[in-house]
């Protein structure tokens, strides 16, 4: 008896094992993409594995994967074209886990408008926000449909995507993201039709992605943060209306009709097994962007994309 009392007092008396912290920057501001963060860190499942993770919004939306690449966060949600584009800048990156596990990205149109299809764009004027792979995936869909880029106008209306297309100054956008956008045109009573470029031309890729400095990353830490992030998305799956309420308790902003129309329509993008990822969907991109003249060559998958979970 005095042994296991002994032991026991010892037990108490030894301080709890510190979690192991991390630093993950997010692309943007907090929003349903992030969903399956958001709830492995409300329910807990990131301290079931031994982890205190710091999710940060950034300042500036360019800057985490740099951040990560110098060695100043272990991880960041990005996106897996502009991955691609990093890498052929010399930035020391690779993906290591996926969050959204299909394009957002959509050719955005009014619904009741006259462009039926994108071949009715020939002639017209599409607005963007980002130079490169938006006008990449553009060339490419409208490519489908012999309409040439020089047939139509292009103008950069930053990421206020919606409110020109509303207005009339542009008859198309590409970069709309089809949970938010088409939802916010509903909310404001000018409904829109998406046309998914990976239906019209452009091979699927993740749009948003986890990216790691492969020389400072250690893996079994985002091997257990990706376990965590997969426990949460199940949760998900199983509990929508429960996982709703707890995400959206989380800051005041986010429990609005725009955020609850993009929470159900984001639900079955979420990547089920966040690190397991398709060799062949990173080839396919790769090559997509040489071609459409982005990069000069093709990088091995390998040199892209990892599976922790196996290292």
């Amino acid at each position: 008896m005095k042994i296991l009392l002994t032991t026991i007092l010892i037990l108490v008396a030894l301080p709890a094992a510190s979690a192991d912290r991390m630093t993950l920057l997010l692309d943007w501001f907090v929003n349903p993409d992030h969903g399956p963060l958001i709830i492995a860190q409300e329910k807990g499942f990131f301290a079931q594995q031994g982890l205190e993770v710091e999710i940060i919004p950034p300042a500036d939306p360019s800057a985490p994967s740099r951040l990560v690449a110098a060695g100043q966060a272990e991880l960041a949600v990005s996106y897996q074209p502009q991955l691609h584009l990093q890498i052929h800048e010399g930035l020391n990156l690779k993906r290591v886990g996926t969050l959204i596990a299909t394009p957002l990205n959509c050719l955005l149109v009014l619904k009741n408008g006259p462009i039926k299809t994108p071949e009715d764009l020939r002639g017209k004027t599409i607005g963007f926000s980002v130079a490169g792979v938006e006008e990449a995936i553009l060339r490419a869909v409208l490519g489908t449909y012999g309409v040439s880029t020089d047939e139509i106008a292009l103008v950069n209306v930053n990421f206020a995507l919606s409110p020109p297309l509303m207005s009339g100054q542009v008859d198309a956008v590409i970069g709309a993201y089809r949970n938010f956008e088409l939802n916010q045109m509903e909310i404001e009573g000018v409904e829109g039709k998406c046309f998914y470029i990976e239906e019209e031309g452009v091979p699927p890729y993740d749009e948003l992605i986890y990216v790691a400095n492969p020389d400072r990353m250690n893996s079994d830490l985002i091997a257990r943060f990706l376990a965590a992030v997969e426990k949460a998305t199940q949760y998900i799956v199983n509990n929508p209306d429960d996982s709703w309420i707890i995400f959206s308790s989380t800051a005041p902003e986010l429990n609005d009709e725009l955020n609850a129309k993009a929470w159900v329509d984001t639900l079955t993008r979420f990547a089920l097994r966040p690190a397991a990822f398709d060799a062949g969907r990173y080839a396919r991109f790769e090559r997509f962007l040489m071609e459409s003249g982005l990069i000069a060559s093709v990088n091995p998958v390998d040199s892209i994309a990892i599976d922790v979970t196996s290292q």
